[in-house]
């Protein structure tokens, strides 16, 4: 046990505590234990610290444990994992909580809350919306800063989750006790920007346990708990909302998240491979007293300048625009996205106004769209086993292999906005627009992998036709990624040429 929660938030506390006394590393119990595995090491004898210090040819390496140390590149340790039954790599392989989708989002559960916004800031409903709007906005920003944030060997991956997570809740509590309409938005905004980590890095997490083709059904997972998690908000909000207010609405939320934190705090080990042995390298040098122990990120990180930091951390901008792969699935994502949110606001309409659900009811009408993530979702990872993962290690696998899922996708889209937006009338069952809002979860999970105003001033029928019709407009991507997608790849400078 102690091994599986040392390099969690918990662990790194008890040590600190203990200076670590308690939930030791495995070099700190047995100081030798890096003679096992030298694999950086090349060129002539090591040499001592007083020789190596006049050396020079060497590089320059800042150190925040010793002063100044010249490295000759032939000079050093490598520090490399002990082998196949390293403690730390079993660790990590063997326990991890996939917390992190958990998405029970406040944007979904806003949605009920609408009304009673509107009444306590004395808004109108387009302003009250934009409660969800800047949320989203914010959400969608977050991901440019921390995902390149946390492929810094320095920082790691669960501290970045920890500690935005921390923030985020206690930003939720000058959100909830709001006094006007400007203060909410802008908390709105922040806790959005700083809920966003999960999504961010929750794949590089995946990755970062498993294998590229066993990682496949771990994002699949991930991304389809990003659709559940908006579909469960509306229930819970559209029965808390009415009943006690806006404000219950996040404070409910701010119960779970608690919940998850501990959890976080207790179960989430550091994943990152480059973080775990950067700290190991400072631990050998504490413990040697040899300045000689590099890990590779640190010996990468010696020839970088201010402004290659800089690149790295605006790497999300520049990929985003300067790569056609990036550029367009990303805008497809923010088509999904966007459905997604906008679409939602036309839910009270149909089933409140038109076929007259109460508040709390009117959440239970989202639960078509799980149930067809319950029947895609399967379905999705059987492709994955059967479809992808045999390829995966054959010299002919191609990225483009794992599209054709996609092209399922991209037609399913329009056909459930077609479907929901012309069904949903008195005149018709309402069971009909729950089923065809099933049918979204199919575009969701093959392809992750303006408010209301809309709806009134169109009609529900023409305002899904409205976004079946951009939906349409996007069809060709994956088709076109699937013939071409070798040829674009391979015009890019950053991209792999070897597949």
């Amino acid at each position: 046990m102690a091994t599986q929660i040392r390099d969690t938030q918990f662990g790194h506390l008890v040590r600190f505590l203990s200076r670590n006394k308690l939930f030791p590393f495995p070099d700190e119990v047995d100081s030798s234990l890096w003679k096992t595995s030298l694999p950086g090491h090349t060129g002539p004898p090591l040499k001592s610290p007083t020789e190596q210090a006049n050396d020079t040819q060497g590089v320059v390496v800042q150190d925040s444990d010793a002063d100044q140390t010249i490295i000759d590149d032939r000079n050093f340790y490598v520090v490399d994992w002990y082998g196949p039954d390293d403690p730390e790599v079993l660790s990590l392989f063997g326990f991890n909580l996939d917390s992190l989708s958990f998405k029970l989002t406040p944007d979904s559960i806003y949605v009920p809350g609408t009304p009673s916004i509107m009444q306590d800031f004395g808004v109108s409903e387009i302003v009250a919306t934009l409660g969800l709007s800047l949320f989203t906005l914010g959400y969608g920003l977050g991901p440019m800063l921390w995902s390149p944030m946390s492929e810094i060997p320095q920082l790691g991956r669960s501290p970045l989750y920890f500690w935005t997570f921390l923030a985020f809740i206690l930003l939720q509590l000058p959100t909830g006790f709001a006094v006007n309409m400007p203060m909410f938005l802008v908390f709105r905004v922040l806790t959005g920007f700083l809920g966003s980590p999960p999504l961010a890095t929750g794949g590089a997490t995946i990755v970062d346990m498993y294998d590229p083709a066993t990682a496949g059904y771990g994002i699949c997972i991930l991304s389809s708990f990003g659709v559940l998690g908006p579909v469960f908000g509306p229930i819970i909000g559209g029965f808390a909302a009415p009943a006690k207010g806006w404000r219950w609405t996040i404070w409910i939320f701010t119960w779970l998240c608690a919940l998850v934190l501990i959890l976080l705090f207790f179960l989430l080990p550091e994943t990152s491979a480059a973080n775990i042995l950067y700290r190991r390298a400072k631990r050998l040098r504490k413990i040697t007293s040899d300045a000689r122990f590099r890990s590779q990120s640190e010996i990468d990180a010696s020839r970088y300048t201010l402004r290659d930091h800089l690149l790295v951390l605006g790497r999300a901008f520049t990929l985003t625009f300067s790569e056609p792969i990036v550029f367009f699935m990303d805008l497809y994502s923010a088509l999904l996205y966007g459905v997604l949110f906008l679409w939602f606001e036309s839910f009270p309409l149909v089933f409140g106004d038109i076929y007259g659900f109460s508040t709390g009811a009117q959440g239970l009408a989202f639960l078509g769209i799980f149930i067809g993530a319950l029947v895609t979702v399967p379905l999705y990872l059987l492709w994955i086993k059967h479809g992808v993962v045999p390829r995966f290690t054959k010299p002919s696998f191609k990225p483009e292999m794992v599209l054709p899922p996609t092209f399922v996708g991209a037609v399913s889209l329009p056909i459930c906005l077609f479907w929901y937006g012309w069904t949903a009338r008195e005149s018709v069952h309402w069971i009909l627009p729950i089923i065809g809002s099933s049918i979204f979860t199919v575009g969701v999970v093959t392809l992750f992998n303006t408010a209301r105003e809309l709806f009134r001033q169109l009609g529900i029928g023409p305002g899904n036709s409205l976004l079946g019709g951009i939906a349409v407009c996007f069809i060709p991507i994956p088709f076109v990624f699937y013939k071409y997608g070798d040829k674009i790849r391979h015009m890019s400078k950053n991209a792999r040429h070897d597949i």
